[in-house]
């Protein structure tokens, strides 16, 4: 791939200066790294996850800890459930995709969905921006008990109603949803319409790099 670059991983876990863990930068954002473990739409780790850390760019990072401190006075914060994704893992993903005989999340994760139409609506693809370092999946949780709130769909569900605006959740998701991507908006990170809880930084510092070295 055009651009690919490795990231060097030091022991203990600690990034290079190009990535920072972001719950060492974000005061209080909760981590939930769905593809480190067997709860996401292929129903195992995904390669390239060895720990669930959430590693982005220190902008992306500082970003964050912007739209949590946005939230902070309305008893709310964030939780992220997928960050810096290597090459690899997107090339599992398109593998697992190609593979028709594998549908045993469907009816989790894509239940109204054909699994051979899921590249051509956008849900999986060859390429993703997650392993440029500044894409961001997460949702909004109240900071008294960590709670996620309602968001009218839940995180990767292949699904017309996963669209931000869409009229299939009702009013109160709706305004979740907003709200949530007001404050991302206002922080820098431009949505996905197709996906309520995706985000990029706008001004991401690798806009053509592809990264591929495992989260450790």
């Amino acid at each position: 791939m055009t651009g690919l670059i490795g990231l060097a991983l030091t022991g203990a876990g600690q990034a290079d200066p190009l990535f920072v863990d972001a719950a060492g930068i974000v005061p209080g954002l909760a981590v939930e790294m769905r593809y480190a473990g067997s709860d996401n739409f292929v129903g195992r780790p995904i390669a390239g996850y060895e720990a669930p850390r959430c590693l982005l760019t220190p902008q992306a990072a500082q970003a964050l800890a912007r739209v949590q401190a946005d939230l902070a006075p309305e008893g709310l914060g964030l939780k992220v459930f997928d960050c810096y994704r290597p090459v690899r893992a997107v090339a599992d993903f398109a593998a697992w995709a190609r593979d028709p005989a594998d549908a045993r999340m469907k009816p989790a994760y894509y239940p109204r969905t054909d699994k051979a139409d899921l590249f051509r609506l956008g849900y999986i693809a060859e390429r993703s921006a997650h392993s440029r370092g500044s894409t961001v999946d997460l949702t909004l949780v109240r900071l008294a008990d960590g709670s996620e709130l309602d968001m009218g769909t839940p995180f990767d569900l292949f699904d017309e109603a996963s669209a931000s605006d869409s009229g299939r959740v009702g009013p109160a998701a709706r305004a979740n949803r907003r709200r949530l991507r007001t404050a991302m908006i206002r922080a820098g990170f431009a949505p996905y319409p197709q996906e309520w809880w995706h985000f990029t930084l706008k001004d991401e510092p690798f806009p053509a790099t592809a990264f591929d070295r495992p989260v450790r």
